[in-house]
């Protein structure tokens, strides 16, 4: 058995580095590499307000999701993103409305970067599409809108 020296384990340690956290973004919006999501425009959900917020997940399902409920037509994108000030749990898939944060949604008040695109990722059926549209609709419908749109 080997031993490193000293100075091989310095630099095995030295070139480890950690991964950084990925986030995504998805939405209908055509933007590139270099450009920032800011807050303060229309929300591409809920009530379509100015938006307070942008939001990002750690998980490629949220962003899929995010791209294929965003309002308009245009093509669906997925956003790998930099956030670039602090990040919070999203009220509306978080404990205000699900234990945890399974999806691993977050929003902010800061821009985020934009480092790369998703060029190929699977969409959900339409069928499943289609149901959450129309479940959007039906508590549009009741009432109860984003937490996001009350704050």
């Amino acid at each position: 058995m080997m031993k490193n020296s000293g100075t091989e384990e310095q630099e095995n340690k030295a070139a480890a580095a950690p991964f950084a956290q990925t986030y995504f973004h998805g939405t209908k919006a055509d933007l590139k590499i270099g450009d920032l999501i800011k807050p303060g425009f229309h929300s591409n959900y809920g009530q379509r307000k100015n938006a307070k917020y942008i939001f990002l997940s750690a998980t490629l399902d949220a962003a899929i999701w995010g791209a294929e409920l965003a309002f308009g037509d245009a093509r669906e994108r997925i956003y790998l993103v930099e956030p670039m000030g602090s990040i919070e749990d999203d009220p509306d898939l978080t404990d205000k409305k699900f234990p945890g944060n399974p999806s691993k949604s977050y929003r902010s008040t800061h821009p985020f970067k934009i480092v790369g695109e998703v060029s190929h990722w699977q969409a959900h059926p339409i069928a499943q599409i289609n149901a959450m549209k129309a479940a959007l609709i039906k508590l549009n419908e009741q009432g109860i809108h984003s937490l996001n749109d009350n704050e």
